[in-house]
């Protein structure tokens, strides 16, 4: 929709030119790391499913299930439901035993009650609904002249720029964690522990990307209010 519509953002779009191509950068990135270490196979054999379970049990946690999603790259951990979801559970590969331990990482957060956790998880709701109305909003205010719908819709995107704000602390957390986690139980050796540390920043560049974008919409969108 915003590229759609220069002509209302002026100039001011052109600031988002940096973050698009971060963004284009960091799913390459992420994609080719991750193909490449998932033809790597672990030393130790274990599965990605079995590193998952290990950390949990170490780290005194036993209330989290592992499902299996079939997306590829969508391996995620759902703190309200408590379950770890992996896109390749019964891998060996380094790529998905990294991944596992890092959404390990994700409960460990959750059952040390990390606050950067906490409020990420608390600025969901509000979050989405705040991205899903904020251009509308925001355009329909500059068309009617009604500063009153401007203000808010700058103020509910500003909600979703905190969202990825905060999501940052909580990805390089987890990723620290995992990391310290399957040092501590040699599930993967100090040369394969470089590798993880490879795929691990990889997705973490994806999460930065989408803090620049967030951060540069919001700019833009000040930008075309205070103009209008």
């Amino acid at each position: 929709m915003m590229w759609g519509l220069p002509y209302v953002f002026g100039p001011s779009i052109l600031i988002l030119l940096p973050a698009l191509a971060l963004a284009i950068y960091a799913q390459w990135k992420v994609r080719s790391t991750y193909s490449r270490y998932a033809r790597v196979e672990s030393e130790r054999g274990v599965t990605a499913q079995s590193a998952a379970l290990r950390l949990l049990e170490i780290a005194g946690i036993g209330d989290v299930t592992i499902e299996s999603t079939s997306r590829r790259l969508s391996d995620h951990f759902d703190p309200r439901r408590k379950v770890l979801r992996l896109s390749a559970p019964d891998s060996t590969s380094i790529a998905a035993v990294g991944i596992a331990a890092h959404e390990a990482g994700h409960a460990m957060q959750q059952a040390r009650a990390y606050g950067p956790l906490a409020l990420r998880s608390a600025i969901v709701p509000i979050a989405n609904f705040g991205s899903q109305l904020a251009f509308p909003l925001f355009l329909i205010g500059l068309i009617a002249q009604a500063q009153p719908l401007i203000i808010a819709g700058i103020a509910l995107f500003s909600v979703a720029v905190l969202f990825t704000l905060v999501t940052l602390p909580v990805e390089f957390d987890a990723s620290r964690r995992a990391v310290g986690a399957l040092r501590e139980t040699a599930l993967v050796s100090e040369e394969e522990l470089g590798a993880v540390k490879e795929v691990l920043f990889a997705a973490a560049l994806t999460y930065v990307a989408a803090a620049a974008m967030a951060a540069l919409q919001l700019v833009m969108l000040v930008s075309a209010g205070r103009r209008r």
